[in-house]
């Protein structure tokens, strides 16, 4: 693997994510101490739970937070972000780890993660890195970016006591399967509060069955904001660094037997599905798919399985493209003899 083969790989990852590029001396990286207190004094979300529209992350936040949800597996972990708000758009400049125990489905900060927190604000501001925590991100490894009913929770009891606040949650399982970052950022809604019928999610997103209900039940709770990444000059040196590591990480491992497993419950996942639906309907799956008017729960299923196949063949040609690059990168200066052309 030579500089360009790198320099390449992260030029894709940023036209991928869409990372634009700003100045190094952008407003964007400017921190007004002063001018973040007047819009926390003004409280303008208060009176619009719609208020904040979009989420603006920097490349380097991003791939410490993509890293960090890596290694976790499968299972969950969690960080906290640091930026500002600029209107109705929450900007998010830095992120780092919290030390706390995950499980397969669930992460909660504990007083440990807490006083680790707040020694990480002590140290940052010692050299003049004033930004305020912004929001806090976990992992699903494996079923999507949305609020389950834990998180909901707890993004609810950050907006009460740490405003402004973000929920950025990530899919590192998903961030392999389709070579794109895997990341939703949300708030959530005060409460007895109706949402409009046009709040939900736009896009579809597949759920795993034993997760739709948890899904269905908190789904009107929170909404979505629009996400962009961006980065300046002055990143350069830190994403040289960390983008040797996990391209390293991304190189070595494939996404066919890394996530063999969860193909493997993608498959069982649609097949279930499927059974549970021909079980409701009380009638063949071929009198479904004759149906005049297809099944919305049918159409799903479909959009499942779509996903699933798509993501398998991305992994295929991602695990041909390494095959072509190193086992026969000796071609390029050797013969079939060995010897040196």
């Amino acid at each position: 693997m030579d500089a360009m083969d790198v320099d390449i790989a992260r030029a894709t990852f940023e036209l991928e994510n869409e990372v634009s590029k700003v100045a190094s001396v952008d407003e964007i990286f400017h921190f007004n101490a002063e001018e973040q207190k007047e819009v926390q004094s003004a409280r303008p979300w208060s009176k619009d739970p719609n208020y904040f529209k979009e989420v603006k992350i920097s490349a380097l936040a991003l791939l410490k937070m993509v890293m960090h949800a890596r290694s976790g597996g499968q299972y969950e972990i969690m960080g906290l972000m640091t930026g500002k708000v600029d209107g109705n758009t929450m900007i998010v400049l830095d992120s780092f780890a919290l030390p706390v125990q995950g499980t397969e489905t669930r992460v909660n900060a504990q007083s440990e993660a807490n006083e680790y927190m707040v020694e990480y604000k002590i140290e940052a501001e010692k050299i003049g890195r004033n930004e305020n925590a912004i929001g806090w991100y976990h992992s699903h490894p494996g079923y999507g970016c949305w609020l389950s009913g834990i998180d909901c929770h707890t993004q609810m009891n950050n907006q009460t006591f740490q405003e402004p606040f973000v929920a950025v949650v990530i899919d590192p399982v998903r961030t392999i399967s389709a070579g794109k970052v895997n990341l939703g950022a949300f708030r959530t809604y005060p409460k007895n509060y109706k949402a409009a019928q046009d709040s939900e999610q736009s896009e579809y997103q597949s759920i795993p069955l034993d997760k739709i209900e948890d899904f269905g039940v908190h789904a009107k709770e929170y909404y979505q904001l629009d996400v962009s990444y961006f980065k300046s000059s002055t990143d350069s040196r830190m994403l040289d660094l960390l983008w040797n590591k996990y391209w390293l990480t991304t190189l070595s491992a494939s996404p066919l037997f890394t996530n063999a497993s969860y193909l493997a419950e993608q498959i069982a996942d649609i097949a279930k599905k499927i059974s549970d639906l021909a079980k409701g309907e009380k009638r063949p799956m071929a009198l479904l798919r004759q149906s005049d008017v297809v099944d919305p729960k049918l159409h799903k299923i479909s959009c499942d399985g779509v996903k699933a196949s798509s993501e398998a063949i991305h992994g295929l040609i991602a695990q041909g493209i390494k095959e072509c690059l190193f086992n026969f990168a000796g071609s390029r200066d050797h013969g079939p003899s060995g010897n040196a052309t």
